[in-house]
């Protein structure tokens, strides 16, 4: 009982809290993920006001979160433009993987890493967060413009990637053989390629069987097919963001515009637990040593990120503006820097204080550099009477 009242307690001040700094970025049009972020860095171990018995509740409600995040951005789209714009930008994502990989690779060499350490790093420095990221365009209502696409195109594709990183890092983080990454990879691929196929060719039947006149049904039915087919992603060593992406991309017409407004409320509040459970998992004191290393890292994918967005909008034929925008989306990373850290930081101890202190700082800072970024209009020619 006590347990019972001490989680109840803490967590309704959390709410609490959370509305008003919801509120607070609200009134100065800005997203409240990087205030959310803080928050969880003050409430988790080693902050100023931890809030243990709230910790497993959040965990559980973060995983949930970025499911629903990913579920109800692939309600925006259809697998006709997602596939169009995904073979449209394959040069985009390999420009990606080298500008991105390559300064974390170079740090953890620099660092003394091991070569797990050193290849857990460049994923971390490469992988923008789905989660943060379909956040901010959803609250700067950007989900409709022009650059939007290309962004989604890197993200997905980022994701799939994944599925032959993680194999891979968690065999040679265990000391495992290459025979067991090579398994593990074609099991992954094996995965993506029929669910993306299932989805395309057979999706207006899942639509169909999801489809229902009443809201409650509508809910439950999207949710849990949600959750199940994002376990059976995790099963097979894919991210279950993908597979609650790909659930999103089978809806269409009246049932994607319900499923959203049903969802919407359930999405922020899962939402708000995700960034929250970033700032738990990460205690100050060990920040600090890591601070100098983490910067220079965060500058570099700030840059590196920016110049991604703005080819990969480039080859979409978007102005500067739009490319700039673009670039500024990719910034934030997340979840799963976050879980390759949790993969190889046994291997590399080292690693564990970079990757959270830089996950921290991007994930704060690129939403609101997202926010604020901006270019001057471009001049128009004056005509001058003769």
């Amino acid at each position: 009982m006590h347990t019972s009242l001490a989680l109840l307690l803490e967590l309704g001040v959390i709410l609490v809290g959370l509305s008003v700094l919801g509120a607070a970025a609200r009134r100065w049009s800005f997203s409240p993920v990087p205030l959310y972020l803080l928050a969880g860095l003050a409430l988790g171990n080693g902050g100023i006001a931890p809030a243990p018995a709230a910790g497993e509740f959040v965990e559980v409600s973060a995983s949930i979160g970025v499911v629903l995040l990913l579920l109800t951005l692939g309600l925006e789209f259809n697998t006709a433009e997602l596939t169009h714009s995904l073979r449209r930008h394959i040069p985009s994502a390999v420009l990606d993987l080298v500008l991105n990989a390559t300064p974390g690779a170079i740090a953890g060499w620099l660092l003394g890493l091991s070569w797990p350490g050193v290849l857990a790093l460049a994923g971390a420095t490469w992988i923008s967060s789905s989660g943060i990221i379909s956040r901010l365009l959803s609250d700067l209502r950007r989900l409709g413009n022009r650059e939007t696409p290309a962004v989604l195109a890197i993200l997905v594709m980022e994701d799939f990637a994944m599925a032959i990183y993680l194999p891979v890092l968690v065999v040679l983080a265990s000391g495992g053989s290459w025979w067991q990454a090579l398994i593990g990879v074609v099991i992954a691929i094996a995965s993506v390629t029929a669910a993306f196929t299932v989805s395309h060719r057979w999706g207006h039947h899942v639509n169909r069987w999801l489809a229902h006149p009443d809201d409650e049904q509508l809910m439950l039915r999207v949710l849990g097919t949600t959750l199940v087919v994002a376990a059976l992603a995790e099963l097979v060593s894919v991210s279950a963001a993908v597979g609650a992406f790909l659930v999103g991309l089978t809806l269409t017409g009246e049932t994607a515009e319900r499923a959203r407004a049903v969802l919407a409320p359930l999405r922020d509040l899962f939402a708000a637990a995700f960034f929250l459970a970033i700032g738990f998992a990460v205690s100050p004191a060990e920040l600090l040593p890591a601070l100098p290393a983490a910067f220079g890292l965060a500058v570099a994918g700030i840059l590196t990120k920016i110049a991604t967005g703005w080819y990969a909008a480039r080859r979409d034929g978007v102005a500067a503006r739009g490319r700039l925008r673009a670039g500024t989306a990719l910034i934030a990373r997340g979840e799963f820097s976050i879980v390759i850290m949790s993969l190889a930081g046994a291997a590399s101890p080292g690693l564990g204080p970079v990757v959270t202190a830089y996950v921290l700082l991007l994930a704060t800072i690129g939403p609101l550099v997202t926010r604020w970024s901006w270019l001057p209009e471009p001049r128009r020619p004056s005509h001058k009477r003769s």
